[in-house]
C-alpha cells in the first residue's frame, strides 16, 4: 500500500454565516421565513462556510452555462492551488507526479481540470489524467482508493489526487421544499489535494493499510442528481442518521473485524460528517470506546458539508495532531454506498 505524503486544503473567498443566509434569503423573500429552515440551520453544527459566488449570486435562476462558467473559473482557480500547496509539502515537483486523479461531482468539464492544468503547472505531457464523476460525499475516500491503487501500480507512483465541489452551484433558493432547505443548511465549497507515493525508499510516514466499500439495494433514492432545466438538482431521501445506526455500524464493525482491529484500538477516526445528526450517529457508534470525533466536528463547524473533501480537510487536521494509533476513514454517499479505510500513522 502507498505513502500519503502530504494533504493540502483551498477555499474560495466568500466566506457567509448560518446568521447570514437566514438574513439574506428574508430580505430576497420580502416575507419571513419557514420555521423549519432557521432550525435546521440551528441545528446543523455549521457556523460558517464558504462559497464560490456573493451570496446574493445565488438567489436568481441561473443557467447551466452560467453554471458551468464559475466551475470552470473558481473550480479550476482552487484545483490549481491545492494541487501547488500539496506538491510543495510533499517536496515533489509536478513533472514528478506520474498520475492526476480528480474527483467531482458538482460540475465537469471537457478537456477535465486535470487536463488544463498539465500545461499551466508544467506536469509531464505523458502524467495520466483520471477524472471521475458520480462518487459524491464518499469521494473522499474512495478518491484516496484509486489514487492509492494507481501509485501501487508499475512498481510505484507517484499520485496527486485532487477533490473538488461546489456544492453551492445547486442551490435553489426559487423552492423551498425539504430537500432544499437542507441543501441551504449544509453544503458549501471547498477543495483538497493529497500526494500518494508507490516508490521505494519512503522513508517515514502515515500509509494505507486497507479500504472498504458497500452498496446497499435500493437506496438510489437516498442521494444523488436530478438533471433539471438549469442544473443539478439534489436527490436527499430517507433518515441518514438511522441508517448510520442500522446498516452502517455492522458493516463498520465487519471491516474492522476483517483487520484485527477494535474501536478501542483506533485513534480519532476521520469521518465525512454530513450534518450535525449524522455526526451524532456517529457518536454513538464510537462510544464508549473513542470520546468522540472532533476534528470532524470542527470542519462541520467552520466549513460546512463540502462533499467529497471534507475527509481530506478532517484527515489533516487529525494528522497534524502527530497521531499514534490507526486513523479509521469513513464516508457515505450515493448508491446508497458506505466507503472506509484505514491509514497508519508514521
Amino acid at each position: 500500500m502507498s505513502q500519503l505524503k502530504s494533504i493540502a486544503t483551498a477555499l474560495p473567498e466568500h466566506k457567509i454565516s448560518q446568521d447570514d443566509v437566514l438574513a439574506i434569503l428574508a430580505k430576497a423573500r420580502g416575507s419571513a421565513l419557514p420555521a423549519r429552515l432557521g432550525q435546521i440551520l440551528g441545528n446543523s453544527g455549521i457556523d460558517h462556510r464558504y462559497l464560490a459566488c456573493e451570496p446574493e449570486q445565488y438567489l436568481g435562476q441561473r443557467s447551466w452555462p452560467e453554471r458551468a462558467k464559475i466551475y470552470s473559473e473558481v473550480g479550476r482557480a482552487l484545483a490549481e492551488r491545492s494541487a501547488s500547496a500539496a506538491l510543495a509539502k510533499a517536496a515533489l515537483q509536478p513533472a514528478d507526479i506520474d498520475a492526476i486523479v480528480m474527483i467531482s461531482t458538482t460540475g465537469t468539464m471537457t478537456p477535465s481540470i486535470p487536463s488544463r492544468l498539465i500545461e499551466v503547472m508544467g506536469f509531464r505531457q505523458s502524467v495520466q489524467t483520471i477524472p471521475v464523476f458520480g462518487y459524491g460525499c464518499a469521494g473522499g475516500i474512495l478518491g484516496l482508493r484509486l489514487a492509492n491503487d494507481l501509485a501501487d501500480a508499475n512498481g510505484g507512483q507517484n499520485v496527486l489526487l485532487i477533490s473538488l465541489e461546489l456544492c453551492s452551484l445547486s442551490y435553489d433558493y426559487s423552492q423551498f421544499d425539504k430537500k432544499n432547505m437542507i441543501a441551504t443548511a449544509l453544503f458549501a465549497d471547498g477543495c483538497a489535494a493529497a500526494v500518494l507515493s508507490g516508490k521505494g525508499e519512503q522513508g517515514e510516514g502515515p500509509s494505507f493499510r486497507a479500504f472498504g466499500q458497500k452498496t446497499w439495494p435500493d437506496t438510489r433514492d437516498m442521494m444523488g442528481w436530478d438533471i433539471g432545466d438549469t442544473g443539478f438538482d439534489l436527490v436527499l431521501a430517507r433518515d441518514i442518521p438511522s441508517f448510520v445506526t442500522k446498516d452502517f455500524a455492522p458493516f463498520c464493525d465487519a471491516f474492522l473485524t476483517e483487520q484485527e482491529l477494535k474501536k478501542s484500538d483506533l485513534g480519532e477516526p476521520a469521518c465525512h460528517p454530513g450534518g450535525g445528526r449524522v455526526v451524532e450517529a456517529l457518536e454513538d457508534y464510537f462510544a464508549p470506546e473513542l470520546p468522540g470525533i472532533a476534528a470532524t466536528r470542527d470542519v462541520l463547524k467552520h466549513h460546512g458539508n463540502m462533499s467529497s473533501p471534507t475527509v481530506l480537510f478532517i484527515l489533516k487536521k487529525i494528522l497534524g495532531d502527530s497521531p499514534v494509533k490507526p486513523i479509521l476513514m469513513t464516508a457515505l454517499g450515493p448508491g446508497f454506498t458506505s466507503v472506509v479505510g484505514i491509514l497508519d500513522p508514521a
